[in-house]
């Protein structure tokens, strides 16, 4: 089984990506093994200025060794996801074609995939119980915010401890099925796993 190196632009995320890759392992490789190396962490501004984006490559591809995979996930924000990850996979193939790496571009952010399966970890973590799922759970801009609005009174989202936490038990079928971005992310680690 590979490793898989990770790029990431979060405190939180340098946590939670290696849950969700072991998670998605469980599932489409139950019997193998797959090595995270702890994930490299680069603000979104900087990684993708031209350059910058190519050096985090080359550690990507040192961390993962011989014949590893590297795993791209950043925040859409405000930008079109689809857009954003096919300037970067372009990039990624002219810098390292000798790798296969794979870009994800959440919609808006991390936290818009439990907002997406919000029923599955309510009455966790402070969260109110009863909360149905949003229509559009991509469509919030701050997720962060969303959640802690529905958090008991005096508390409030905070990403590095609530979001390893959340990710290690949130329904991620659930997650496919409401998040186009959190069913790329499945599609790609499983592919990142068993290419």
């Amino acid at each position: 089984m590979p490793t898989i190196a990770s790029i990431v632009e979060g405190h939180s995320e340098v946590d939670s990506v290696p849950i969700l890759i072991h998670r998605i392992k469980e599932v489409v490789a139950p019997e193998g093994f797959v090595r995270t190396p702890h994930p490299i962490r680069v603000s979104r501004n900087s990684i993708i200025k031209l350059g910058v984006f190519e050096k985090y490559l080359e550690l990507a591809a040192h961390d993962s060794g011989r014949g590893g995979r590297i795993l791209v996930l950043l925040d859409a924000d405000d930008d079109c996801p689809k857009e954003l990850a096919e300037d970067l996979r372009e990039r990624a193939r002219t810098s390292r074609s000798d790798r296969i790496v794979r870009v994800v571009l959440a919609k808006s952010e991390f936290e818009s995939w439990f907002v997406a399966s919000i029923d599955s970890i309510a009455g966790e973590f402070s969260i109110e119980r009863d909360l149905q799922h949003p229509t559009n759970p991509e469509g919030i801009r701050d997720a962060k915010r969303w959640l802690s609005q529905r958090m008991l009174q005096g508390e409030s989202y905070r990403p590095t401890f609530h979001q390893p936490k959340i990710a290690r038990i949130f329904d991620m079928d659930l997650a496919r099925i409401r998040s186009r971005s959190f069913d790329k992310l499945w599609r790609d680690i499983e592919a990142l796993i068993l290419e």
